[in-house]
């Protein structure tokens, strides 16, 4: 890949071309500085440089252009030059068909030194090696160009990779988005179809009558129900009732054998029948002691 590294300016625009081989390997094709008179006109200097630019273009056929992004500039004077400068090399590009990639200065720094807060004199040695120069780029805008181009060809498959990996994300997320809806779909189709069902019954439910209530399995149940209602709608002064549980008891104890044996009496409690039996023992103890003492 070829680069055409440009670090825009209206006084000095830095402007560099380097090859990209197989891994990290690089090769400086061409640097210079293309420099405007700073008390001519500003679209005079725009035209300068972009003569220079589409020239280099021309000449060098590069596959792609890295142009320094403004990041911020205390000068504001001197921030919209660049910016201005930076717009012309885009323009030139753009006309050319080539895709023009914007980097902070902070990440061409961390790019080729390995630390966004490194200075100038930083960058231009690492380029020098880098490159293997035999002389270091002068001025610092030239290093600057060469910065650039290095950065984005290191830079450009990881960018790459990450646009690739960005466009497969949102191809899964429309397709993931389409599952759920047909999901939702399906769904809906279902609870309405389970609803019509609901209403198709009761309406033929409703057509046919209602249905016979079941045989009770409890008639025992049934019966103390209806005996309980005769009790409560009987008037007070009614004589009692008897109800087929007394009658049923009475019926046993008529039928009952003589010789089924009484009873048991409970301990301590004497009872009438106890009482008499007892003053009928003594009545004979008595005539009988009676009758002993008359011989």
């Amino acid at each position: 890949m070829r680069v055409l590294g440009v670090d825009p300016g209206l006084t000095r625009c830095g402007i560099a071309v380097v090859d990209g081989g197989p891994g990290r390997e690089i090769r400086c094709v061409a640097v210079d500085v293309v420099r405007t008179p700073a008390d001519a006109d500003l679209a005079i200097r725009l035209l300068s440089v972009a003569d220079a630019v589409e020239a280099w273009l021309d000449r060098h056929r590069p596959d792609v252009v890295a142009v320094e992004r403004v990041f911020s500039q205390y000068n504001v004077r001197t921030a919209m030059g660049t910016a201005q400068a930076g717009g012309v090399v885009a323009l030139a590009a753009a006309r050319r068909d080539l895709p023009v990639m914007f980097h902070t200065p902070s990440e061409v720094k961390a790019a080729v030194t390995g630390s966004g807060r490194a200075d100038k004199a930083q960058v231009t040695t690492m380029v020098t090696r880098l490159l293997n120069l035999s002389e270091r780029p002068s001025p610092a805008d030239a290093a600057d160009a060469l910065a650039l181009a290095i950065c984005h060809l290191w830079r450009a498959p990881m960018r790459t990779r990450l646009a690739e990996a960005e466009a497969r994300a949102k191809e899964l997320a429309k397709h993931h988005k389409a599952r759920l809806a047909a999901a939702a779909r399906e769904t809906a189709a279902a609870r309405e179809a389970a609803t019509t069902r609901k209403a198709t019954v009761t309406r033929e439910a409703a057509a046919d009558g209602p249905a016979e209530a079941p045989a009770s399995k409890l008639p025992a149940v049934e019966a103390m129900a209806a005996s309980r209602a005769a009790v409560r709608e009987a008037p007070a002064d009614a004589p009692a009732v008897e109800t087929p549980a007394v009658a049923a008891n009475r019926a046993v104890v008529r039928e009952t054998p003589a010789d089924v044996p009484a009873p048991v009496e409970a301990p301590g409690v004497e009872t009438p029948a106890a009482a008499a039996k007892q003053a009928t023992t003594q009545a004979e103890q008595a005539a009988t002691q009676a009758g002993g003492a008359g011989r």
